[in-house]
């Protein structure tokens, strides 16, 4: 079972350039390459406010054969976007062969988190100078969208995404900062767009978001979905099979559907901003999803803030892998990983 000991014991991927409250590496996004057999992992580093280069300074792509070793393969920093920060991104390589690079950083234009998309034959090759815009907050009514995971589902491809709520306290000023998420001017949860090539994507609306009160009421971000089989119990009518009494009329048939599980990242306000803690939900259409956590968060760090977030589950290899940022006792974040037997995992 995947537990709090399990994921304090996680093997260390990276470390953060500081050893302090607001210096962290994580956010992974965790692609696994049947050509190549190799991992290609997302990642992001980041400095408190006021150190240079600032925030969510720079993004990388490391890639390993063996979890154990990685090396870094592109290197994108924010002031290729002139962007006030780079948020998480993700990796994925189509049924074409090409590589899309998903990722989300401030609109210098609007200081609005957007999501844009960059393709090439390889990862080397992924150019920020190409990339294109395919989420921003005012045509969909929200006030930023970030934080892209991709599911391939039944030859559709699924992007979560986090968003920006607004609420009645949302203005024109709620962007000074160039970060609303941190403000308490909106609320934080989770969108979901659909594609068929990876290109052209389809605005599904919000999955996910916060209720009126709990340890999440501020933040919903699904980071993760694993597919799993479930039993579903139902009502049968025995008439069709000719059943001769009242009694008989119905029985419980079990049968077999498709579940889908999500790790999501939750806080009770903005002050949790960048320490939340991890819970878990519940779809069976990967559109309509119900927390399975409501009195307290499900995975969480022992150390400082007890943040523990972004965990990115894969399944490669007969295994499943469970990348995450994770709080330390001197409260920075370093990134790890875990690899577990499908039994392990919390369903």
């Amino acid at each position: 079972m995947i537990t709090n000991e399990l994921l304090a014991n996680g093997t260390v991927i990276r470390e953060p350039v500081g050893r302090e409250q607001g210096y962290w590496v994580g956010c992974p996004g965790a692609f696994y390459d049947t050509t190549e057999r190799a991992w290609y992992l997302t990642y992001r580093i980041r400095r408190p406010r006021g150190v240079q280069p600032d925030r969510g300074g720079e993004v990388r792509i490391a890639r390993s054969t063996d979890l154990q070793h990685w090396d870094d393969v592109l290197t994108i920093t924010k002031n290729q976007y002139n962007s006030a920060s780079i948020e998480r991104s993700c990796i994925h390589r189509g049924k074409d062969s090409q590589w899309r690079y998903f990722t989300s950083y401030v609109d210098p234009a609007d200081g609005r988190w957007c999501t844009a998309i960059m393709k090439a034959p390889t990862v080397a090759q992924l150019n920020p100078a190409k990339h294109q815009v395919i989420f921003t907050g005012a045509p969909l009514k929200l006030e930023g969208v970030k934080d892209p995971w991709i599911l391939e589902e039944n030859g559709v491809y699924h992007l979560f995404l986090s968003i920006a709520i607004p609420t009645p306290k949302t203005s024109d000023g709620s962007h000074a900062t160039l970060d609303i998420f941190n403000t308490g001017e909106c609320k934080s949860g989770t969108g979901l767009a659909t594609s068929h090539d990876l290109d052209h994507w389809e605005w599904q609306g919000v999955v996910m978001a916060p209720g009126d009160t709990g340890w999440d009421k501020y933040c919903r971000r699904i980071n993760s979905v694993v597919r799993v089989a479930a039993d579903v119990r139902r009502l049968h009518s025995n008439a069709e099979r000719g059943a001769r009494n009242a009694e008989q009329s119905q029985s419980l048939v079990t049968s077999t559907a498709t579940k889908y599980l999500a790790f999501y990242d939750g806080s009770a306000s903005h002050l949790e901003n960048y320490e939340e803690k991890t819970g878990l939900a519940v779809s069976l259409d990967l559109r309509h999803w119900q927390t399975q956590t409501p009195s307290r968060p499900k995975l969480i760090s022992p150390h400082a803030s007890t943040s523990l977030r972004y965990i990115d589950a894969k399944f490669a290899n007969d295994k499943w892998h469970i990348f995450y940022e994770f709080a330390r006792p001197d409260g920075a974040h370093d990134m790890r990983v875990v690899t577990c037997d499908a039994a392990d995992l919390p369903f």
